[in-house]
């Protein structure tokens, strides 16, 4: 058996209130609208969904244990985008043993990290 795409979802207690960041400050394309949910693609078949943490099969958490990770080799593109955003959390560019990255928050705190892999090897792993 095959997948034929992945989507991850975070719950929040007003998806309409987060909409805007993901629609605007991050710029993800909406593919569908449940009302509530919202599904976005990232990139090829990989896609994100904010859901309505009151009528969702899982409920709003008020801390979040979850990172979404975007990889672009735009790092410095993505930075500066946060930075004229003023989104909250925002770290430094950091670069570690495999790759630089950068860290923030969305409205409803959930950590969104932003990554370029160093060795073209292993960034090839993930096109």
């Amino acid at each position: 058996m095959k997948a034929e795409c992945a989507i991850t979802f975070f719950y929040y207690q007003n998806i309409l209130a987060v909409a805007p960041f993901y629609e605007v400050t991050l710029g993800f394309d909406l593919v569908l609208d449940q009302s509530i949910a919202r599904i976005y693609r990232v990139a090829g078949t990989a896609y994100f969904g904010i859901v309505d943490g009151s009528s969702g099969h899982l409920k709003h958490q008020e801390k979040s244990a979850a990172l979404l990770t975007i990889v672009s080799e735009d790092i410095a593109g993505w930075h500066s985008r946060m930075i004229a955003a003023n989104v909250p959390g925002l770290s430094e560019i950091m670069r570690g043993r495999f790759c630089e990255h950068f860290f923030f928050k969305d409205p409803g705190g959930y950590a969104i990290e932003i990554q370029r892999f160093h060795d073209p090897s292993v960034a090839a792993l993930f096109k």
